[in-house]
């Protein structure tokens, strides 16, 4: 079941399945903002990733002495959300653990997402308690794709405001979706710009398109602000993320869409095989304390 929200400019809907943003209308421009879903190149609008973002290496991780099956981007997305609280401008869906999350995950928790929109901003907030006894582990990140338009999504650019380039890493090309860590890239910017097809914007080019070798790793806080620019030179969107360590920028291939991820904490580096309290940028919560993040998307 989807859940509604809207304003005389925008219309958002979220799924109960996952607390997934599901739609972005907007009105005034009578256009779609958020993916559609198109399964024939990716079938999914915005998931939430929780309790891990990207891969364990091998698909298995290790917590208290013990191994636990893992599978990419956590187990949250999946599942049914309950929403507990609608008013006329936000929504919030609770996830609470139960046996079965338990015995791929050996941590109790309650995670909140909240939808609240304003004029033409959606702002998203991520609340995690621990109701438990022991200190817990996780990540969790953003994952929304954007609707480009479909005969020209290359020539779209992204903004960053203030940067003249950017370091970034790949995912390790052996299948496991883990992080090379041990090669840093760096993707140039013209004024701030880049284009999504680079072989037009005369940066530094990695091979023929932007995500050919998937996703783009971005961590040390390095993208706060960024905006998608259209090809005639118009602002489409804006996303605003202060404070996550993370971010990633994928799109899949010869798609008509880009997905701009604010993450805190990340897929495991290539090889990393020390239990989960040792990941680095791991979330640590104690039992009782509550962890809070959010980040926005202005509709131009």
């Amino acid at each position: 079941m989807r859940q509604i929200l809207e304003n005389d400019m925008l219309l958002i809907e979220i799924d109960d399945k996952g607390a997934e943003l599901s739609r972005i209308y907007d009105k005034e421009k009578d256009r779609e903002v958020l993916w559609d879903a198109d399964p024939e190149y990716w079938g999914r609008h915005a998931p939430v990733l929780f309790p891990n973002v990207g891969r364990h290496c091998g698909n298995t991780y290790r917590t208290g002495g013990k191994s636990y099956p893992s599978s990419q981007h956590g187990f949250a997305r999946d599942l049914p959300f309950t929403c507990v609280e609608k008013t006329a401008g936000s929504l919030t869906h609770q996830l609470l653990s139960d046996e079965k999350t338990l015995s791929s995950y050996p941590f109790p928790f309650v995670l909140r997402v909240r939808h609240a929109l304003e004029g033409r901003k959606l702002t998203i907030f991520w609340e995690v308690r621990n109701p438990g006894k022991d200190t817990m582990y996780f990540a969790i990140g953003g994952h929304p794709a954007f609707a480009l338009p479909k005969e020209q999504y290359e020539q779209c650019r992204l903004y960053f405001e203030g940067k003249d380039q950017l370091q970034y890493l790949l995912i390790t090309p052996d299948g496991s979706g883990t992080a090379d860590a041990a090669n840093i890239h760096t993707v140039q910017l013209n004024e701030g710009y880049v284009c999504l097809d680079r072989l037009k914007d005369g940066s530094e080019v990695l091979a023929e398109h932007f995500f050919d070798k998937d996703a783009l790793i971005f961590d040390n806080g390095q993208i706060e602000k960024v905006k998608i620019v259209l090809p005639d030179g118009s602002d489409y969107l804006e996303m605003n993320s202060p404070g996550f360590p993370h971010f990633g920028i994928w799109a899949a291939p010869l798609a008509p869409f880009v997905c701009l991820e604010p993450w805190a904490g990340r897929t495991d580096d290539t090889g990393f095989t020390g239990e989960l309290s040792e990941k680095p940028a791991i979330n640590r919560l104690d039992p009782a304390e509550i962890f809070r993040k959010s980040y926005s998307i202005t509709v131009f």
